[in-house]
């Protein structure tokens, strides 16, 4: 932007400015942006906000999948385009931001894109953020900004960062950059003069729920692919996943506890989210692999043998992936992620945020499955039914024929 923009931005931006309502702990009272709004997380937690009475803003770079109700209002856009960016923030009370790129499969590979949505793009929202007034700010962070591999038992938000260069992957690493970003931002003056913004960060542990697009499918897909063969890692190894309807609930109250008047309980704060119940990562998907009718694996291979076919994936993905995009097993990322112990303390979420996990389990997402006709076990039926019939039908023809007369040789 031009100092003549800076110093006079248009009137209608100036007018929404100044007769923006202050923020209150209702939410009804707001407006809510949502970058990465059309996905999974995001979509849930503006249909939450909606139901409070909210407006809400869905940016994103796809139209939303699902039909969307009254007083939510999608625009287009890339975060990683200023000008898309300001537009979009101008005029909104809470930003929660949300979209990011690289988490899993051969996205985690895509180094050049990941850095641009993930840094770049996070500093026009922080940009756009000062220029236009919006005082809260939510960033959706991850576990990875203190995890690389090593082993964690109950952590807390007093770990330090991983060092940026033992970061196994460019989406961790970039991550880690923008959650910097964003916590070092808390207390920046807003150029309206109204205050200073005040800004908070959420790791979420693996994200999970009906409907979920980006690791379940891929992980039934494996399972009725017959990929999914053994696990790996020790049986006691621990991790954690969220529920998107636990983590919907931590960005309400993150947002809510910003408006404080004296001192705001999660202002430049980081927070850890999960359903706060550790768990083997295998064990875990136990429920959905049989609840679609297919035998959990036995075979346990050790865990250094699948970090390096990983690696070893990993690398062909670099040598043919500009001319054959294959999606890789599993990354190394993942290998560590799923295999390695690593749990977090709600603690601080619940003393500062007022966060309470709910108890949910996988039964809705087995169902959600079945419904769209994932399971074997009408395969099988099928299956079954069919060879039961040939057996039927051979063992007639051979009974038929032990009947007639044996020819003799000449």
């Amino acid at each position: 932007m031009s100092d003549i923009q800076e110093l006079f931005p248009s009137f209608t931006t100036r007018f929404m400015l100044r007769f923006r309502p202050p923020a209150m702990e209702n939410a009804s009272a707001d407006t809510f942006l949502i970058t990465g709004g059309c996905g999974y997380l995001g979509y849930r937690l503006a249909c939450s906000l909606h139901q409070k009475g909210a407006k809400i803003i869905l940016f994103d770079t796809v139209a939303p999948k699902q039909e969307v109700p009254d007083n939510i209002v999608f625009v287009q856009g890339d975060i990683r385009d200023y000008a898309q960016v300001e537009k979009a923030v101008a005029g909104v009370d809470c930003v929660f931001h949300i979209a990011s790129y690289g988490m899993s499969g051969r996205e985690q590979l895509n180094r050049h894109l990941i850095e641009e949505v993930n840094v770049q793009g996070t500093g026009n929202v922080l940009r756009a953020c000062v220029e236009h007034g919006v005082s809260r700010l939510v960033y959706t962070s991850t576990f990875n900004v203190v995890f690389g591999g090593q082993v964690i038992k109950n952590g807390d938000e007093s770990l330090p960062y991983l060092p940026l260069h033992l970061h196994p992957d460019h989406y961790s690493k970039t991550k880690s950059l923008a959650e910097m970003a964003v916590l070092k931002a808390n207390g920046t003056a807003l150029k309206d003069g109204s205050g200073v913004l005040r800004s908070c960060a959420l790791r979420p542990a693996g994200i999970y729920g009906p409907g979920e697009q980006r690791h379940l499918p891929r992980v039934v897909s494996y399972i009725e692919k017959g990929i999914f063969r053994f696990v790996y890692g020790e049986p006691s190894s621990l991790v954690e996943f969220v529920h998107v309807d636990n983590l919907v609930s931590a960005h309400v109250l993150a947002a809510k506890a910003l408006i404080s008047e004296k001192q705001p309980r999660s202002a430049g704060q980081a927070y850890f989210i999960s359903d706060g119940r550790p768990v083997n990562n295998f064990e875990f998907f136990r429920p959905l692999v049989e609840g679609l009718g297919y035998p959990f694996p036995k075979l346990r291979l050790p865990i250094s043998l699948i970090y390096f076919v990983a690696f070893l994936t990993e690398m062909i993905h670099y040598l043919i992936g500009p001319f054959y995009n294959f999606q890789p097993l599993l990354t190394r990322t993942e290998v560590y992620k799923t295999g390695v112990t690593h749990y977090f303390s709600m603690a601080k979420a619940k003393a500062e945020l007022g966060y309470e996990p709910q108890e949910h389990n996988l039964d809705e997402v087995v169902q959600w499955f079945k419904s769209r006709g994932h399971g074997k076990k009408t395969q099988r039926s099928f299956l079954g039914r069919l060879l039961l019939n040939i057996l039927l039908v051979s063992a007639f023809v051979v009974v038929v024929l032990s009947f007639l007369p044996s020819v003799g040789s000449g």
